[in-house]
């Protein structure tokens, strides 16, 4: 049975619902877009039925797409007068977003920005450019090691003590990954998927792991072709050239290896806890990302709900109200629950129900410690740090030059973005 949820806000969001947001006696129509994900789309279902149930003068319309297919449609639809009045979109996005005038501002007396900054986990400022928020999320994300229960015992090690450092983390490894006699992988002992959420593991928490920044503050420059960042790559890297305990992609991917019980470590986000929970037979456990010499790191990303520049007058005021009601409280713990994304406001994900929650705490704990990546085009910048990756472990590239190559292509890609 799915909890009703009151419409409740507090402070100035509550005020301006109520005052601020006078609705036409007529029924207004408005369309929520985001990408198909099962559980997303059970998530948001719940919160149209319950939000129309409050507000029988607004109507919702979801519409979900492919990911694959849907920045496409939605950079098509909104600038000809059609398509999401409230659309989601990956936080990296935002720039992109704005560059091509597909966002609005978020009214500022319905979302005052003392209020988001007081109630919300701090990454969430990224959506804040020149004092003005283009979006919010109902949810947020972190990264944690998962580890199979199972293999663990098959393999000597004690399920209920995964390993804290790095150091550990290859040694468990190494006890986990089984070859044939002529040396096919069968087990991987952790999954190398740079395609996943690899690519973040390196950027956000070992470079920073081995004493770098990734960045510098304002996001436009590369700063990782340093001596940590080639030690946190040569760390990386050697989990396939020299302790040989996966191969990038094993089995298609990460998700698919850990699913089926061939791998016995995966690093993935709390958004995979439905997929894990429905496989028949995977017993698991997570916790928290290794640290390395007592330094702990985490990444957090998240989708955000923003009002699009096809929203006007009555729509526009229709669709703050629903943005209001789908990034409160109430609303970020059905998605938790439903989805398994942590709620954005510390006040929800806060709560020892939540935080001691054996799957969802180590993520809540996480977000602690974690770094968002300002993206400007987070596929452009994902496949550099798989190039970088191929370069040394397929060309035998030297982690320093391999790095530098890297830093010059996303450099280029930044200085491009920032340079328009």
């Amino acid at each position: 049975m799915r909890k009703h949820l009151g419409y409740m806000t507090s402070g100035a969001v509550g005020a301006a619902l109520m005052v601020g947001l006078a609705m036409p006696s007529q029924a207004v129509e408005i369309e929520y877009w985001q990408y198909t994900f099962g559980a997303r789309v059970d998530a948001i279902d719940a919160l149209i039925e319950q939000f129309e149930a409050e507000n029988p003068d607004i109507q919702v319309t979801h519409t979900n797409f492919p990911y694959a297919e849907y920045r496409t449609k939605v950079a098509a639809a909104i600038p000809s007068g059609e398509g999401p009045d409230v659309v989601q979109l990956f936080y990296g996005w935002l720039d992109a977003y704005r560059e091509a005038e597909l966002l609005v501002p978020l009214p500022g007396d319905v979302f005052p920005s003392s209020e988001i900054e007081g109630d919300f986990f701090p990454m969430v400022q990224a959506m804040n450019v020149d004092g003005e928020y283009y979006g919010l999320p109902t949810a947020v994300r972190s990264l944690a090691l998962f580890w199979n229960t199972k293999l663990f015992e098959e393999a000597g090690l004690d399920p209920s003590t995964p390993p804290q450092t790095l150091d550990e983390l290859v040694e468990f490894a190494k006890k986990l990954t089984k070859r044939d006699d002529n040396g096919n992988l069968l087990q991987a002992g952790l999954t190398i998927a740079p395609a996943g959420q690899d690519h973040h593991w390196w950027r956000e928490v070992l470079v920073r792991q081995f004493g770098g920044e990734p960045y510098s503050a304002d996001g436009r420059t590369v700063t990782y072709n340093d001596e940590a960042g080639v030690k946190a790559i040569e760390f990386y890297a050697s989990l396939l050239t020299e302790h040989q305990v996966s191969e990038i992609e094993f089995l298609t991917d990460g998700q698919t290896a850990f699913k089926a019980g061939k791998a016995g470590m995966t690093i993935d986000g709390s958004f995979r806890l439905n997929a894990f929970n429905g496989q028949r037979g995977l017993e698991y456990a997570i916790g928290e990302l290794p640290a390395h010499e007592g330094n702990r790191f985490n990444f957090s990303s998240y989708w955000v709900n923003g009002i699009t520049s096809k929203a006007d007058g009555e729509k526009r005021e229709a669709a703050a109200k629903f943005l209001a009601f789908i990034t409160q409280p109430e609303a970020m713990q059905l998605w938790l629950d439903t989805v398994g994304e942590l709620p954005a406001r510390t006040e929800a994900a806060l709560v020892p129900a939540n935080e001691d929650n054996p799957q969802f705490g180590p993520f809540i704990k996480g977000l602690a410690y974690a770094n968002s990546t300002h993206f400007v085009d987070e596929a452009a910048q994902r496949q550099i740090v798989i190039d970088m990756l191929d370069n040394i472990s397929l060309k035998g590239m030297s982690a320093a030059e391999a790095v530098a190559i890297a830093a010059e292509e996303e450099q280029k890609l930044l200085d491009s973005f920032y340079g328009s």
